[in-house]
């Protein structure tokens, strides 16, 4: 069993370990690099230099998205959203394997501008042109369109975020979604990673369907956006 305490800050702990070479880092303030990710942290218990540090970063007026970081943002950092989710870790329990004969793709740089189309019709969560260097990102294609993708996104030491999972919906039902998750799973278990997830907590389908491949809550969590002053 890794060590789940990663968790409670998976942004941070990604930019300071296998995104650390995707990061901006201004003092004790991380962000990731332009078109990578709009994700940013500060340390756990941060004191006012920190959010300086971050509010240099991103510069003046800009959009500072704190994912689930629980610390509360100076009163001159004006709320943009706030939205209830979960984060949810792979039980071990899921069953695994593929029981469909669609052939699942690697998606890399050429695949960009279908992916981010497929993302602006699916609204899986924010996605840009470099997201894919994140890690590894899976594919389903039907008569050589693609109409489903998920992709690996955080990565806190030990663990790797399931993200971006969404069907075009024409070719919803079929199973696409479930079988790129599944695959994901064995390829980060197989290099010794434990799979985890962030899911909004109106997204009811979604959450069932990541129950069914052996997904279970770690803890629920606040999704929020600011701007800088």
């Amino acid at each position: 069993m890794n060590n789940d305490s990663v968790l409670d800050n998976p942004v941070g702990q990604s930019l300071g370990g296998p995104h650390a070479h995707l990061a901006r880092r201004l003092g004790g303030a991380t962000t990731y690099c332009t078109e990578v990710a709009t994700f940013s942290a500060v340390p756990v218990q941060p004191e006012a230099q920190d959010w300086a540090d971050l509010a240099a970063l991103l510069g003046p007026g800009a959009f500072a998205d704190m994912f689930d970081c629980p610390a509360v943002a100076p009163a001159d950092w004006e709320p943009v959203f706030s939205l209830e989710g979960r984060q949810m870790i792979w039980s071990g329990e899921g069953r695994l394997g593929s029981e469909s004969d669609t052939d699942v793709v690697e998606l890399g740089s050429d695949s960009v501008p279908e992916m981010l189309d497929l993302a602006v019709r699916t609204e899986p969560g924010p996605f840009w042109p470099r997201t894919h260097e994140l890690g590894t990102y899976l594919g389903v294609r039907i008569d050589g369109t693609l109409v489903a993708m998920a992709g690996e996104r955080l990565r806190p030491p030990g663990w790797t975020e399931i993200s971006a999972v969404c069907t075009a919906p024409e070719a919803r039902g079929q199973g696409h979604a479930a079988l790129l998750v599944r695959t994901l799973t064995e390829r980060i278990l197989a290099r010794g990673d434990r799979p985890f997830l962030h899911v909004a907590e109106a997204n009811t389908g979604a959450i069932a369907l990541y129950e069914r491949l052996g997904f279970k809550i770690r803890r629920p969590v606040t999704f929020r956006g600011f701007r800088t002053p």
